[in-house]
């Protein structure tokens, strides 16, 4: 068992690892289901710790120009963030910023790869970066904050907490 899985996501009974096909051995998550329609989105953890992510551009991916739409950018941008502070996120996490600059595009059959760092990691707030590429090419650069949060329990009927 790698430290990825026993860091990171020991809290993810949703976590999938893929075991055929190019993307054999890498992890993805069952339970979003946005992501799971768009994708599918990869991530491992490379030998010296950092966290790689991809995806395989596919028709559903194209914008009417057939380059990858910037929604798909910016969805797998955001899936990356959570795959980069997967060491230190332990728990839920939602997004509450999120930047990005389109520098090129990507064309169905392209491997796009995302990688990044965690600029900081406070108690409560997570600060990262990255970028996209196809190859060695730059297509898109990101930046975003991610917020822990605390599992809400649902509202007791009849209990009017005015």
């Amino acid at each position: 068992m790698d430290d990825l899985t026993k860091t990171a996501f020991h809290r993810r009974p949703d976590l999938h690892v893929e075991t055929s096909g190019e993307f054999a051995g890498w992890r993805t998550w069952s339970r979003d289901k946005f992501e799971t329609h768009n994708g599918p989105f990869y991530h491992r953890m490379e030998e010296d710790g950092q966290i790689r992510c991809a995806f395989r551009v596919e028709k559903k991916h194209l914008n009417g120009a057939d380059n990858v739409h910037g929604g798909a950018f910016m969805s797998f941008a955001d899936y990356c963030l959570f795959a980069i502070a997967g060491p230190v996120l332990q728990g839920q996490a939602v997004t509450v910023s999120f930047g990005c600059e389109f520098l090129d595009v990507a064309r169905e059959g392209e491997l796009v790869e995302g990688s990044g760092e965690i600029t900081r990691a406070g108690s409560s707030m997570i600060f990262l970066r990255g970028m996209l590429r196809s190859a060695e090419r730059p297509l898109f650069t990101f930046s975003g904050t991610i917020k822990r949060v605390k599992r809400r329990l649902p509202p007791v009927p009849g209990n009017d907490a005015r």
